[in-house]
Formats: C-alpha cells, sequence, structure tokens
C-alpha cells in the first residue's frame, strides 16, 4: 500500500484532478464546495494499471492553510506536484515543493493541469519552468504528465507515470511499533470514536490494546477500515480509519498520534539538524521564536542553535527545539521549523527530550551527527552506552526492522562489543564499568561492615541505582570476570576475602554462643552482641536469628526444627499453644520461631495451625 500526497498551488485544479482519477471528490467540507477551495484533507483512494492499490492524501494549496497541507503531506510515498498550465509555477507551489524537499518525500511526479485552457507551445514553456524550479531539489528529474480533468486528457498517462514512479520505492517498513498519526478524530453514531491517518511503523489489528499520545489515553481497537472496507489487519504505510473503543472523540484531536502501548511518549524537546529553504528571506536567529510541525503534531518553540548564531538561506545547522506544548514523534522523523509567514527550515529529528545542550561543544554534535549518519550497528553501540536493551525492541528502538535489527546485534557481539545475556544485549564498556562499581561498592560495603563475610544483593543494587534485570546482568559477568564471588546465600565478595575476628570479638562470639546453647529453646535475649558480630556469627552458621531479638544457638535450633517437624508428621498440624508446650518455652519464643519457619518455607499457616509445606511448596 502507498500513499500518494497532492502539492501544489490554490486553485491549480488538484482536488478536480483527484476526483477526475478516482471518482471520488475529496472536498467534504460544506464550505469547501460553496467556496471552491480546498480548506482542509481530503482522502481519495485508486486502483493502477499495475493493480496496486494507493491512496491519495489531497491538500489545501492556499498560503494561509499550509499547516494542513504540513499536516497531509507526512507519511507520503510520492509527492502529486500540480502546476496548471495557464499560471505554472507560483509562490505556494515553490513553498510546497521546498516542505516536500525538507520532507524527504522519496519522490514526485508532475502533473501540469488545465492544458486545455493553453496552446501548446505556452505548455512547453511551463514544463520548462517546472523543470527549473524542481532543480537543485531532492524532486529534481520528476517525471511530468500534461492532464485535463475536465475532458480526461492525459489521465490514463499520468496512471501509467505514478505506476512507474512507485516501482522504485519500497514498500514501508515493519519495525515492529505501530504508530498513526491523527489527521482526524470525529464520532459515528453507534460506534463511537474514530480517528484517520497513515499507519507508520507497524501492522494494526482489531481487537489490538493502543494508547494516545501526547495525554497517555488508553483504548482498544474495534474496527479498522481501508479504502471504506472493514479488514482486520493493517499493514504499514496504510491510510487508515480505526474505531476506538475505551476513549471519547472529544478527547482526541489532530496532532496526536496512536500507537501501540509503549510505542511512544511525550516529547518536549528536539535535536534537529535544520537546514533552511532557499526561499528564506531573513536568517534565522539563535533563540528565535518558531512553530514546529512534525506529520500532524504542532507546537510552539524556541530555536536554540548548537553550532551557529543564525541560519542563512540554504544553509545547515544542528540546533535544538524547546516545544512549548509535547507532541508525539520519534527520531529519525522528520519536521519543519515556520515563523509566521513563511516555512524557513527543516529536517530529520536525531533525539528527542534530550538535556540542554552546551553550545559549540565537539562531543554533542558528533554524538548527534552519529544518530543520523552512522550505521546500524554504531548506533546500537551508542544506544547501548546508557545500559543494556531488550533484543526484541532493538529494532524498534533504532528505527530498524528484524533484519537490519540482528545484524547489528550480530556485527557487535562478533566483534565482542556487546554480549547477549538472556533477553537483553549489553554493551561492552557499559558491563565493564558496571562490574567495576559493583565490586567498589561491595568492597566499600564489607570495609563499613568488617565483620560480614559478603555484601547483602539488594544494598548493593539499590545504591548503584541499577534494575532488577541490569544489577544480575552484572553479578553474573563480575562473578564469571572473578572480580567478585557469591558464597552460598548470594552475598558477594572479592575472591578469597575472609573475616578476621579480633580477640576481644572473637571472645564475645563465643560467650554468647555458649549461652544460648545452654538456654536451649529460651536463650537469653537481654544481652545481644554487635549486629555486624551477630551478622558473622549468622553467616558461619553459628546461630540463627529468627527475628524480634531471638536468636537460637544453630545445634539447638536444628533439633528444635526437626522435633515440630515430627509432631506435625504425628498429628497433620502444630498451633503456636501446642509448640510452646512442645518446647517448654514462653510464647515468645514460640511464635518467633513459627514465624521464621514460615519465612523459610518449612511451614505454612492454614488458621491457627501450621502444616508442613510439600518439596515442591519449599521450593518456591
Amino acid at each position: 500500500m502507498y500513499v500518494v500526497g497532492t502539492a501544489g498551488h490554490v486553485d491549480h485544479g488538484k482536488s478536480a484532478l483527484v476526483q477526475a482519477l478516482t471518482g471520488i471528490d475529496p472536498d467534504r467540507l460544506r464550505e469547501e464546495k460553496e467556496r471552491g477551495l480546498t480548506i482542509d484533507l481530503g482522502f481519495a483512494w485508486l486502483t493502477l494499471p499495475s493493480g496496486r492499490e494507493i491512496s491519495i492524501v489531497d491538500v489545501p494549496g492556499h498560503e494561509r492553510f499550509i499547516k494542513n497541507m504540513l499536516a497531509g503531506a507526512g507519511g507520503v510515498d510520492l509527492a502529486l506536484l500540480v502546476v496548471a498550465a495557464d499560471e505554472g509555477p507560483m509562490p505556494q507551489t515553490r513553498e510546497h515543493l521546498a516542505i516536500l524537499d525538507l520532507l524527504d518525500v522519496p519522490a514526485a511526479v508532475v502533473a501540469i493541469t488545465k492544458c486545455d485552457l493553453a496552446e501548446d507551445d505556452y505548455v512547453d514553456l511551463v514544463e520548462a519552468e517546472i523543470e527549473e524550479t524542481l532543480a537543485g531539489s531532492r524532486l529534481a528529474g520528476a517525471p511530468v504528465a500534461r492532464t485535463s480533468a475536465r475532458d480526461g486528457a492525459g489521465l490514463p498517462a499520468l496512471l501509467a507515470v505514478l505506476d512507474a514512479a512507485l516501482d522504485a520505492i519500497p514498500p514501508k517498513r515493519d519495525l515492529g511499533r505501530p504508530r498513526l498519526p491523527i489527521d482526524r478524530a470525529f464520532t459515528i453514531r453507534g460506534f463511537g470514536a474514530v480517528v484517520t491517518g497513515t499507519l507508520l511503523d507497524g501492522a494494526l489489528q482489531t481487537g489490538q490494546e493502543v494508547e494516545i499520545q501526547p495525554g497517555g489515553l488508553r483504548g482498544r481497537v474495534r474496527g479498522l477500515q481501508r479504502h471504506g472496507e472493514r479488514v482486520e489487519r493493517l499493514a504499514p504505510g496504510t491510510r487508515a480509519a480505526v474505531n476506538l473503543s475505551g476513549v471519547r472523540a472529544g478527547e482526541l484531536r489532530r496532532g496526536m498520534a496512536l500507537a501501540a502501548r509503549g510505542v511512544l511518549r511525550p516529547v518536549r524537546s528536539l535535536d534537529v539538524r535544520l537546514r533552511a529553504t532557499g526561499l528564506l528571506r531573513h536568517p534565522l536567529a539563535h533563540d528565535a521564536g518558531v512553530t514546529v510541525l512534525s506529520a500532524t503534531a504542532e507546537s510552539e518553540a524556541r530555536v536554540r542553535f548548537l553550532d551557529c548564531d543564525e541560519l542563512g538561506p540554504g544553509e545547515t545547522a544542528w540546533a535544538q527545539l524547546a516545544l512549548e506544548t509535547p507532541v508525539a514523534v520519534l527520531p529519525r522523523d522528520s519536521c519543519v521549523v515556520r515563523t509566521p509567514n513563511e516555512t524557513v527550515a527543516g529536517g530529520p529529528i536525531a533525539a528527542v527530550n534530550a538535556r540542554r545542550h552546551r553550545r559549540r561543544h565537539a562531543p554533542v554534535l558528533a554524538a548527534l551527527a552519529r544518530q543520523l549518519e552512522a550505521p546500524p550497528a554504531e548506533r546500537l553501540a551508542d544506544a547501548l552506552a546508557d545500559g543494556p536493551l531488550p533484543l526484541e525492541g532493538i529494532g524498534a528502538a533504532l528505527a530498524l526492522d528484524a533484519a537490519g535489527a540482528a545484524a547489528a546485534v550480530r556485527e557487535l557481539t562478533a566483534a565482542a562489543r556487546a554480549v547477549e545475556r538472556g533477553p537483553l544485549l549489553a554493551g561492552r564498556p557499559w558491563l565493564d564499568a558496571a562490574v567495576a562499581a559493583l565490586a567498589a561498592a561491595a568492597r566499600d560495603w564489607l570495609a563499613a561492615h568488617p565483620l560480614r563475610r559478603a555484601a547483602p544483593r539488594e544494598p548493593l543494587r539499590s545504591g548503584l541505582g541499577l534494575e532488577p534485570a541490569r544489577f544480575e546482568i552484572a553479578v553474573a559477568e563480575a562473578c564469571a570476570s572473578g572480580a567478585l564471588a557469591a558464597d552460598a546465600g548470594g552475598g558477594l565478595h572479592p575472591p578469597g576475602y575472609a573475616v578476621r575476628l579480633a580477640d576481644a570479638a572473637r571472645e564475645r562470639a563465643d560467650a554468647f554462643v555458649a549461652a544460648l546453647k545452654a538456654g536451649g529453646a529460651s536463650p537469653p535475649t537481654d544481652d545481644p552482641p554487635p549486629p555486624d558480630l551477630l551478622g558473622w556469627l549468622v553467616d558461619e552458621g553459628l546461630v540463627v536469628a529468627t527475628g524480634a531479638g531471638v536468636v537460637f544457638e544453630a545445634g539447638v535450633h536444628a533439633a528444635i526444627v526437626e522435633r515440630i517437624r515430627e509432631r506435625i508428621r504425628e498429628h497433620g498440624s502444630i498451633s503456636l499453644a501446642e509448640t510452646r508446650d512442645l518446647l517448654g518455652a514462653s510464647r515468645k519464643y514460640a511464635q518467633a520461631l513459627l514465624e521464621h519457619l514460615d519465612a523459610t518455607h518449612v511451614t505454612r499457616r492454614t488458621g491457627d495451625v501450621r502444616v508442613l509445606r510439600s518439596p515442591a511448596e519449599a521450593r518456591r
């Protein structure tokens, strides 16, 4: 499926040409029909001689509706530039051409309309002027067809030219991140909210959970239409109408984007490589106020140049656009910058929501350039500098299809610049840095707790600010490389690390263990050792701390646990009172012991009694 977008000066016959080609009047508004002037986007479709289906987006040509034109120009595969034979290229012809150039529309076909109103010699001059106008743009050399919507002359030839031009354009890629910039939102009685737009970067299907950004609205795809027909699934590059449940049309507007959940987030700054149009009358100055448009989104913004103080006609510069209102766009999308009266610049987005950059800072400029120009593997390496990425999300993150993402991963792993760890891919620089930081954190913790033989994982993880999956990758790598070792309880320590007790601490520990052993099931609780010394005793397996200040000598604890197990085997369960009587101890000891057995999965509480856990339950 391909999308063709019209472009051209007001009253050059764009809508009449679309209607002549498709039989569909794209002017849907009453005011448009009364004034004979396209105000908003119109839509139609047809099947080309090859059997290829195309959607057509008809845009307004009047300068007052340039923003509406921009909303329709995003996502088109081919521009149909319309020039009237009786007038030739006009101001909006040139501005529309500049916009198509800035948006990197891949190709164009020129239709000279109203050829029935001009002599052939005059049309020859118009065609020559068109070629001159296109020269120097990305659309230079576009094929030209002479037509008349009134008598149908040249329409078959135009269809053939469109077919041939689309042969050279690859279909839209499936990047696994479906999104649809909304250009219309309305209600259909009995169905609810409906939005329309061009589907990008992935497929959409009935029943799919979606969200709308900016705003974070959530809903579900109730139904899909393509060219007026209901379908169950839409491929990327399709003009679509999406019926939504869970949201109201009044909550939706042009400029929002519908997407699979997690694909989009509100964006408040854009790092952009701006290229000024040749139509720019006055240089664009640093910190100037502008309007930024991307697909159907629009926001007022402040332009902050990163490598210059102003941008002149035809010049290129890096800029950060600070937006007044959030938009929903992604890196490698295109945007256009306008002042109140002219389209001044535009270009590809390198990054979104970046912090404010230092101006004229070479590393920043180099990093931004890599985002747009570097091979996929290098861009992936840059992305991994911030931490591991899910393997299944790499394509979506870097705007690569599945094959491209897999190739980038293979290139980095083969060069030992990245490693796969379960579902994640970790860059070697990040991994080495994370291991070094983890080892240092473990050493620091043990220095602060000299009587503990291993640092527990959770304080290390929270201290490093790592999410659990990333932390476990760092732990596995640290242990595999020999930077750290893990004890039986999962704690971490440098290889060969051992606690060395001072004589006084050793005497205190021995006395405490002896007192616990003598106390049996009612050990003393009034004079515990310092927490670190108690931790060492637990680590060494000499005592068992059950909580609430109750600590048992290890041998005594093992014997008590076996007595409780045996009692439950004989009677099926044991209560708190029965435990107290069995041990000949007070309720405090019995309760602390039973709660510890629950926590260590020896027993399970059922009402007021405990039962033994099955082996399978104990493993869980």
